[in-house]
């Protein structure tokens, strides 16, 4: 049989949504016509294309080789939709872009507001979220990411490094027990992550220091930075982050540092889309360079 584009976008939605009402949302479609939109494409095509249960649907092995096919197909409307659109050079449209909240926080801004000051047609969404943003169910178009992902139909491009220090505020730092090595940290209450909340193991910093507890923790940086604004202990932070914070001073920096890398990553069919593909270059350039910035400020 031959499949028409109708029927691969309403695929699409339960593939990615999970279930009929999140997928009718992303339609804006009653639910019950998506769902029988679904039985109909199944029974054309005589293969059971989802696995039905109580928490939603999930992808048959038929259902996988038709996601394939439904992408390319996608890439390949919105490559068309960009044609007709017009100028070459005129960046236009939504893009979404998933990240870690430090990353979302304290670089992005400044970096999408200066892609679209130069495209002011395009519309950048960033999506900060304390775990790894998943492409195949497409919340957003590129994730920025601290660990390569070693599976999906992915591209991934490392952006750059960048650094962490132990850091205190300097109204903690007047009052509290002087810290000249390392093992003095047991000494002080320690601020970091929620230990169970940890998505990536490349954000278990506290490990490197010996820490084995948390004082105040939070999975989310910009509250972590307010405990450290607060005056309430010692913790690692991004260098990029400190010229936000004035009064943080970096501790033992001669003696400790970390260094982690951002990803770029994006669905491996988008490499044919010109529009995402000079987003994605312009992302990865503006985040190297902000990085660069604040770390020279730090």
């Amino acid at each position: 049989m031959q499949l028409d584009w109708d029927d691969l976008r309403v695929f699409l939605a339960v593939a990615r949504g999970e279930t009929l009402s999140a997928a009718g949302r992303a339609l804006r479609r009653d639910p019950a016509t998506v769902g029988r939109r679904i039985a109909r494409l199944e029974e054309a095509t005589g293969a059971a294309l989802f696995l039905r249960a109580p928490s939603g649907y999930g992808l048959t092995e038929a259902g996988e080789r038709l996601l394939i096919h439904a992408e390319d197909v996608e890439q390949a409307v919105a490559r068309g939709t960009e044609v007709l659109r017009g100028s070459a050079d005129r960046l236009t449209g939504q893009v979404r872009i998933g990240a870690p909240d430090g990353c979302a926080n304290f670089l992005l801004p400044r970096v999408c507001a200066g892609i679209r000051r130069r495209h002011p047609e395009l519309e950048l969404q960033i999506v900060a979220l304390p775990r790894v943003v998943n492409l195949s169910r497409r919340e957003a178009d590129f994730a920025i990411a601290v660990s390569p992902p070693a599976a999906g139909r992915l591209t991934v491009q490392k952006i750059t490094d960048y650094h962490l220090h132990l850091v205190a505020h300097r109204r903690y730092l007047r009052n509290a027990p002087k810290i000249r090595r390392l093992a003095d940290v047991a000494r002080h209450p320690v601020i970091g992550y929620i230990p169970d909340m940890i998505f990536d193991t490349e954000l278990d910093y506290l490990a490197e220091i010996g820490a084995d507890s948390v004082a105040l923790a939070s999975n989310a940086v910009s509250v972590q930075l307010g405990f450290l604004r607060a005056g309430a202990g010692l913790g690692i932070a991004h260098d990029f982050s400190l010229p936000y914070v004035p009064g943080l001073r970096k501790i033992l920096a001669d003696e400790f540092s970390l260094s982690r890398s951002y990803f770029l990553v994006r669905h491996a069919g988008d490499a044919r889309s010109d529009r995402l593909r000079r987003v994605g270059d312009l992302l990865a350039q503006g985040v190297r360079a902000e990085v660069a910035r604040l770390e020279a400020l730090a």
